[in-house]
């Protein structure tokens, strides 16, 4: 058995997890999303995937692109810089 299989959104439609972009248009989409990652069991399995597979769309993990996006962002700026040499 994978995290897939535990996941809340097993029987959900994946196009509730894929709104058709950021607007305020969007927000009750996205929070229906949020709302099943909420009760889920393995949204750190989740989102690892999703970072280690380079997912830029979509509610994974509970996060959104865009959270997705600003967790890289700050994960990168917090990794040491190496020397070159």
């Amino acid at each position: 058995m994978t995290w897939h299989d535990a996941a809340a959104c097993l029987d959900e439609d994946p196009e509730l997890f894929f709104p058709g972009g950021d607007s305020p248009r969007y927000a009750p989409q996205v929070a229906a999303a949020l709302e099943v990652c909420a009760a889920c069991a393995v949204t750190v399995d989740c989102l690892r995937y999703a970072l280690d597979h380079g997912q830029n769309e979509g509610i994974w993990g509970g996060m959104t692109a865009v959270d997705r996006a600003v967790l890289r962002r700050r994960s990168a700026r917090a990794q040491p810089a190496t020397a070159s040499g």
